[in-house]
Parts: structure tokens; sequence; C-alpha cells
């Protein structure tokens, strides 16, 4: 009987912590990096010591989203480079999918990737999100990195060449990717192709992995 009140416990805690993680979100989608524990807390009708009693702080917080987010990402890239198509439209999707998420959710995007640095306003005393998103595009390097070793053949040394690639790609990305959300210089079609130019010439040579799912 013990053992299944802690069960149950363990349930209520987790169905907690998501309720609060969807509160936390609704406050990001309108307020962006400016998004605060105070904000948070009102949105989940709690007071900011029960918060942090679930997260720690707003860093704890922080990651939770980032993990969040960043598992609904990769498993939609890994869908992207999964699905019945040729190479080079396996890559531009991919690409696209990644450009489709942050146009998608910019506050989302930008709660995660920038500092609260807009209307004059600075981060919260102890939170520097710059420190704290930097795992987040180390993860997802790391996460490329691995499909691409699965998939495809870049032969001696091919374990460091595809974390080589794997952050690469991922950097590329997200510099591009940044710029491109804050400037709107072209449309999200032109920067798919032209990234995707940039990255064909090796892709289009190397080959698929002997027993690998194929790239």
């Amino acid at each position: 009987m013990e053992t299944t009140h802690r069960t149950e416990q363990r349930r209520a805690a987790d169905q907690r912590r998501r309720e609060l993680l969807e509160a936390a979100d609704r406050v990001v989608l309108r307020d962006g990096p400016q998004a605060s524990m105070n904000a948070i807390a009102a949105e989940a009708g709690i007071t900011k010591p029960i918060l942090y009693r679930h997260f720690g702080d707003k860093g704890g917080l922080y990651r939770a989203l980032a993990k969040r987010h960043t598992d609904a990402l990769l498993a939609a890239l890994r869908a992207a480079l999964d699905a019945p198509a040729d190479r080079r439209r396996r890559v531009e999707a991919t690409l696209d999918t990644y450009l489709a998420a942050i146009e998608a959710r910019p506050q989302v995007y930008r709660f995660l990737m920038h500092p609260a640095e807009d209307g004059g306003h600075t981060p919260e005393q102890g939170f520097d999100v710059g420190r704290h998103s930097a795992p987040v595009l180390r993860r997802m390097g790391e996460e490329l990195a691995q499909v691409i070793a699965e998939r495809v053949d870049l032969g001696p040394g091919s374990e460091v060449m595809a974390r080589v690639w794997g952050h690469g790609i991922v950097g590329m990305m997200h510099a591009a990717g940044d710029w491109w959300l804050g400037e709107r210089p072209c449309s999200r079609a032109e920067l798919v192709r032209g990234l995707a130019d940039l990255l064909w010439g090796r892709l289009e040579q190397v080959d698929d992995r002997a027993g690998g799912p194929g790239f």
C-alpha cells in the first residue's frame, strides 16, 4: 500500500509539473524574453515560492522548458530525415522544419536563446540566458551527430567527423535562422535553398553507411 501511495504521489507531482510548464509556456508565448517568475506564478494561480519549490529558480524552469521544446524539435527533425524522399529533399525538409519551428513560436525561441534585452529590461538576477542556452545547442549538435554517424560513411575517424558535421550544421542553422528571424531579408523557402546549397556539395558525394537507415 505504501508503494501505491508513493506512485500516486509521483504521478500527482508529475501532473502538477506539466501544468506549471504549460502555464509557463502561455506566459512565454505572450511575453517572450520578458517572462518572469512572478507572471508565471500568477498564470498558474500559485505563489512564487511554490513555483520555486518545483523548479528551484528561473534557471531550473528554463531548463525544463528547454528540454520540453528541444525534445519536440528533435522529434520533428528526425521525422523529416526519415521521410520517404530523395536525399536533397530530406536535407531541405530538415532545414525547413527547424526554421518553421522558430518562425511559428518566435517568442519561445527568443526566450530560449536571448536575454530579456528589449524595452530596457534586464534579466532577472542570477539568470544568464546565454549560459543556459548553450547546452540546448550542444544537445542538438550531439543528436544530429548521432544521426549522421548512423546513416553515412565518413571513412576513417567517422565518429569525430560526424560530430564535426553535427555541431557545424546546428551552428549554421542557429546563426542563419537567428539572423533571418530578426531581419526577414528573404522568404523561408529561399533561405532553405541557400543553406541546402551550402551543405550539398559534400552531402551529395558521401555514401550511406552499410546496414544503416540511409540518408
